[in-house]
């Protein structure tokens, strides 16, 4: 399935080019004051604000909309490599206008700081989210925790070492599983090439684009939707935190730690995925209690951008039957 971004944008009146704009800002070196505007358009008709939280010299960028309310968490939503807080706004169109709704810029990405290795390691970056949660002081009351791609290997290895901070956490196509697919085959082949020892060379990996023809090559890799965008170039490679997500440390780490998940835990996956393999699903499910596995036909790893209005319902779907059942060690717990 082939669409065409221009095409949408003038027959859905803007509404729908916007994000995919915004989650491939990263990559094409669009007018910024374009960029900005569409940013800005799409935020602002969802009730979206950016806030930057200073905390020991560090510093987060996120948007965030609504109150934490009684009888419905908090959402904290983390995004995948190489993109920003914006990838989650065709979601959060499909939210309710009054949950509490909370976007960040993960370590090294657009507003947030860019430091060094250390922050961009899987362990590092779960380090770095929680001294957010604390910044922000979500930590006093249970919230759920939302994580796409390297965002959910992130939420994983997070449930895992701070279970009291949350109530349920969704895990959407995560990476940091031993599974099979195109793009593992391609670093293998990388690395075999390269005669290198678990570390690679950027250029060339599928995921970091320096051409229009790699870009294309990436977008038929991640989604099952064929977008088309303009090919205008120049690629923001985030080279170092790649190779950091790839190596040794932290490739694996939401499979050495997924035995640990005690909260709530919903997983969505995209069946023609060939990024992380769907097969991860069933991994995870055999290694968490009562997890529950949400397969979506017709889609590929880019789940959040494919089948945006889906994805919010089975979210909320998770979390309002989580608190109307009761059903969870942590759910006793008084939500924000």
């Amino acid at each position: 399935m082939d669409v065409d971004v221009v095409n949408m944008f003038v027959l859905a009146g803007g509404t729908l080019v916007i994000p995919i704009l915004a989650f491939f800002a990263s990559f094409y070196m669009w007018p910024a004051a374009i960029i900005h505007v569409y940013n800005w358009y799409w935020r602002r008709r969802l009730g979206l604000q950016v806030v930057y939280s200073e905390n020991r010299g560090y510093r987060f960028c996120y948007s965030h909309r609504g109150k934490p309310g009684p009888g419905r968490p908090t959402i904290l939503m983390l995004h995948g490599f190489s993109a920003n807080k914006d990838m989650w706004l065709p979601v959060a169109k499909f939210l309710p206008k009054h949950q509490h709704l909370l976007c960040i810029d993960m370590p090294g990405h657009e507003g947030t700081s860019r430091t060094d290795a250390r922050d961009y390691s899987i362990e590092g970056q779960v380090k770095r989210i929680r001294q957010f949660v604390e910044s922000v002081r979500l930590t006093k009351r249970p919230f759920h925790l939302v994580g796409t791609s390297m965002g959910g290997n992130v939420a994983g290895v997070y449930a895992a070492r701070y279970p009291n901070d949350l109530c349920s956490v969704t895990l959407i196509c995560p990476a940091g599983l031993p599974t099979e697919s195109p793009f593992v085959e391609r670093l293998r082949e990388l690395e075999k090439d390269q005669e290198l020892s678990g570390s690679l060379d950027p250029q060339g990996i599928p995921l970091i684009p320096s051409t229009p023809e790699e870009m294309d090559d990436m977008l038929k890799l991640c989604s099952f939707v064929r977008f088309k965008i303009p090919q205008q170039v120049v690629i923001d490679t985030f080279q170092l935190v790649f190779m950091e997500i790839v190596g040794e440390k932290s490739r694996h780490s939401l499979h050495e730690n997924m035995h640990l998940i005690t909260v709530p835990t919903q997983v969505i996956w995209g069946k023609h995925d060939q990024v992380v393999d769907v097969s991860g699903s069933s991994m995870l499910k055999e290694a968490v209690s009562g997890c529950q596995v949400d397969l979506l036909d017709n889609c590929g790893h880019s789940v959040v951008m494919e089948r945006p209005r889906k994805t919010a319902q089975l979210i909320m779907d998770f979390i309002n039957n989580q608190h109307n059942t009761g059903s969870g060690s942590n759910n006793s717990k008084k939500l924000s």
